[in-house]
């Protein structure tokens, strides 16, 4: 199976794209620093057949290029797990973030993948071809982080999106899933968790006992090895009856039952 995984240099997607691989899934990772992909490219090939294609998600013109190289270099592209960086100004509050953060998280959370969604379901209908996506998402969409607003409003559409693909093209045999993710350790996460810790004028290590650690009866953040099996299996055809679904992975984090 040949996988596209955005934003996959480093933290969460570079992860799930080690755990596909261990898993005999041949993938493309992508990034806009061609330094950072140069560094996760060398690690990933080491566990099986890894490319690389540079490109902002936030640019039309690299969006269109991700999908045409990827498929070239993989013969075709099966699958796509979405994955997104941070807002450059989260964690902010609502007083905090101007017009132009607006623009940035719609354009990371809402347009990008609407947009690469666009591009892979016309060429997977054009060919005939089946195929898969899985959004990475946050639970913080269903209880809220002020911290975190920005992405958690543009991000909820990411649902909304697999549940419209699932419906409209499950018949041929294109299907979505969303993956609400609870806390996993990356450098993404505790510099958040820092600059919170500063704003509050506590040790970090506090902050991320309370924020992080003790929201979860099982004191811990997720491992990789579970996403990664999770992400394996909706990408299977194990899952197909359970396409449109909404996944929740938090270690019971959120107190919400619904969505």
């Amino acid at each position: 199976m040949g996988i596209l995984i955005t934003a996959s240099s480093g933290g969460i997607g570079f992860n799930v794209a080690r755990e596909l691989l261990i898993r005999n899934a041949r993938v493309v990772i992508s990034s806009r620093s061609e330094e950072n992909l140069r560094k996760a490219l060398h690690e990933l090939s080491s566990y099986g057949e890894a490319h690389a294609v540079k490109g902002n998600i936030s640019n039309r013109r690299d969006i269109k290029n991700l999908v045409k190289e990827s498929w070239e270099v993989l013969g075709g592209i099966d699958a796509l797990v979405w994955n997104a960086p941070n807002v450059s100004c989260e964690p902010c509050l609502l007083p905090e973030a101007g017009y132009d953060d607006w623009i940035e998280a719609a354009k990371l959370h809402t347009i990008a993948p609407g947009y690469l969604t666009s591009l892979l379901i016309k060429r997977w209908l054009g060919e005939g071809r089946k195929g898969t996506l899985v959004y990475l998402n946050s639970v913080s969409i269903k209880e809220p982080m002020p911290p975190l607003t920005l992405a958690d409003v543009t991000r909820a559409g990411l649902i909304q999106l697999a549940k419209s693909i699932s419906r409209t093209y499950g018949k041929h045999g294109i299907r979505a899933y969303s993956v609400l993710l609870g806390s996993f350790d990356t450098p993404g996460a505790r510099r958040n968790l820092k600059a919170v810790a500063d704003v509050r004028g506590e040790p970090f290590e506090e902050v991320w006992e309370k924020e992080v650690l003790a929201r979860t009866p099982l004191h811990r953040t997720g491992r990789w090895s579970e996403l990664g099996s999770l992400v394996a299996f909706l990408l299977s055809e194990e899952a197909e009856y359970m396409l449109g679904s909404t996944v929740v992975m938090d270690g019971a984090m959120t107190r919400s039952i619904f969505l």
